[in-house]
């Protein structure tokens, strides 16, 4: 088989292979499995209460994978890539692959090709008849997936930030604003790399309402960073700098400029907002971004933006861009405005 016979032939089947890790973690086998203790399928099945054989024979797929180790015996421990689909590991990946490989996400994908004919993207809306938002706020497994998969995985956007953002100079402001934050770890890690900050989480009543997930007082950080509810397409607090890390991409322009005005208006001239975002290379280059921006098109009504389409929001909402930073990878990117 040729070179390119064998990387169109990957990725024709290349669904396998995120389906066999949904399964694995679905059915809960990396949270039972650890680096050193080597398991049999069929002592990990009774634990599973599964069928030993079916079972064996899914461990031995997720070992050709590289996220188990399986020995001489046909016995399975985890490996490090398996190690972080366990549940209680810092940056778990578990929430994300039952995110994005589970039920709605599988299901959404496969309206691609009828919105390309007719122009009409938001494949949840075909499939499920309301935004994905929505649909979260409905559908309780859905919703739970969600939020913990994007709270896993902002731990790792949030680092890729502050490495973007390492040379930036914050003494020139005093309060930041995480808008649509989340549980406000973006907002805490910046916080606790700049000890002259205090900080403000925005998000949705019911998304501030759920206290437990709040990075904040498990950070030590609860004198310096409060939690407001509020909607951002309606008002926001003051603040000399807002970031907005994984929310521009959810929504179509004239979405985007609405965020970014009520952001102008409540900031003095000279204040800062920092978008973060996985931002698309203008050259022809290999990129995820490329690839989520298809996902975004399935998902909802949002994109993946180049840097220019970021300064053609900024310049509508009262913006100018100021400058653009990226960690070593630039698998994501931070663009910053300056309100004029």
């Amino acid at each position: 088989m040729n070179v390119a016979v064998g990387s169109v032939t990957d990725l024709i089947f290349g669904r396998w292979k995120s389906q066999i890790l949904y399964a694995g973690v679905a059915l809960n086998v990396f949270d039972h499995l650890d680096l050193s203790d080597f398991k049999s399928g069929s002592d990990l099945a009774a634990e599973l209460a599964v069928e030993p054989e079916l079972l064996t024979r899914l461990l031995r797929s997720l070992a050709a994978l590289g996220l188990l180790v399986e020995n001489e015996e046909r016995r399975f421990a985890l490996s490090e890539n398996g190690n972080l689909l366990r549940s209680n590991v810092d940056g778990s990946l578990r929430y994300m692959a039952l995110l994005e490989e589970g039920p709605e996400h599988y299901a959404i994908w496969s309206h691609l090709v009828p919105m390309i004919r007719d122009g009409k993207q938001n494949a949840f809306v075909r499939e499920y008849g309301q935004m994905a938002f929505e649909y979260a706020h409905t559908n309780a497994d859905y919703g739970s997936v969600f939020r913990r998969a994007m709270s896993s995985f902002s731990t790792i956007q949030s680092a890729l930030a502050l490495e973007a953002l390492r040379p930036y100079d914050f003494t020139k402001f005093h309060k930041i604003c995480d808008v649509a934050g989340g549980q406000g770890h973006l907002a805490c890690s910046l916080l606790q790399a700049n000890p002259h900050l205090t900080g403000t989480v925005l998000d949705l009543p019911e998304v501030v309402a759920d206290t437990n997930g709040h990075w904040a007082p498990r950070m030590g950080l609860s004198n310096r960073c409060d939690y407001v509810s509020g909607n951002m397409f309606e008002d926001v607090p003051d603040a000399d700098a807002y970031f907005l890390k994984m929310i521009l991409h959810d929504w179509n322009d004239d979405e985007c400029v609405t965020i970014l005005a009520n952001l102008r208006r409540r900031v003095s001239n000279g204040g800062k907002v920092f978008i973060v975002e996985h931002v698309v290379p203008a050259t022809s280059e290999p990129h995820f971004a490329k690839l989520y921006d298809i996902h975004m098109m399935c998902w909802g009504s949002g994109k993946e933006r180049t840097e220019g389409e970021y300064r053609m929001l900024l310049e509508r909402a009262g913006w100018s861009m100021a400058a653009s930073y990226y960690p070593e990878s630039r698998l994501m990117g931070v663009v910053e405005g300056t309100a004029v």
